[in-house]
């Protein structure tokens, strides 16, 4: 309230114009090797969703609010990223098919389920990995290191599984020498079906696996029409998957209730 002699009026309060929204965005600090992993992984999702080729430096920097230059001082350039992220996930897959072919006490023909489940495994939890292992075969080698290409994944798989092949070979009568070209065969089998399998995830990984298994381990005339995993009854069953186990179980039925009609 003024007042100049007997006379008063309202006044409005006197505000200070109010700056610019000058706020940048926020970025989170993190020490080197966070933020090396940051762009390991912003890296992996670029690379899986268009390729070696498809992926410029601005898009890892710009996805991981960061410059350029953070994403050169980390790995040299997009080829370093690429080399780094095929590296990783190689030596993620190889070191879940190696534990599953090595595992102590085990039949060949649980070796075999417990190598196709675990490729199965490493598809429905790492798809981006293998999206760039398996579609993206200009990996870019480095000394020391594998090269990344699909194809030398899976030669490399395949000499473990000739291994197997041989043994069991040895005990049926069966020539060992042929055991090579088996085993080949086996993997591309399974490697060709996670392919088709990784964009739907139908059915039930358990169920790609046993159907697997039943072609690979009985033969087409051998086939049988319900076919199961010895696995899935071994001492080990409770670190199973209980959703996997359910699902199979509803698709079996389905399956089932089918031919019956």
């Amino acid at each position: 309230m003024a007042c100049l002699w007997d006379i008063c009026w309202q006044t409005e309060p006197v505000t200070t114009p109010a700056a610019p929204n000058r706020a940048r965005r926020s970025r989170t600090r993190m020490t080197a090797a966070q933020r090396r992993e940051q762009l390991i992984e912003i890296a992996r999702e670029l690379f899986a969703e268009r390729g070696f080729e498809g992926t410029a430096v601005e898009e890892i920097a710009a996805r991981a609010g960061v410059s350029k230059p953070v994403v050169y001082e980390h790995f040299g350039g997009k080829e370093g990223a690429y080399a780094v992220v095929v590296d990783r996930e190689t030596q993620t897959l190889h070191n879940s098919i190696r534990s599953a072919l090595t595992s102590p006490n085990a039949g060949s023909r649980e070796l075999l389920e417990r190598g196709a489940m675990a490729l199965l495994d490493y598809i429905e939890h790492r798809p981006d990995g293998f999206r760039i292992l398996s579609r993206d075969p200009s990996s870019i080698p480095t000394e020391g290191r594998p090269s990344g290409s699909f194809a030398s994944i899976l030669s490399d798989i395949a000499v473990q599984v000739e291994d197997i092949l041989a043994a069991e070979f040895s005990r049926t009568g069966h020539d060992p020498q042929f055991a090579g070209l088996y085993a080949q065969a086996l993997v591309g089998l399974v490697a060709q079906t996670g392919q088709q399998w990784l964009d739907n995830r139908e059915p039930s990984r358990l169920v790609v696996a046993r159907h697997l298994i039943n072609l690979a381990w009985n033969g087409m005339a051998h086939l049988k029409p319900d076919p199961r995993l010895v696995i899935e009854s071994s001492d080990e069953r409770s670190d199973a998957d209980p959703d996997d186990a359910a699902a199979a179980e509803a698709q079996d039925e389905a399956s089932r209730s089918r031919r019956r009609k």
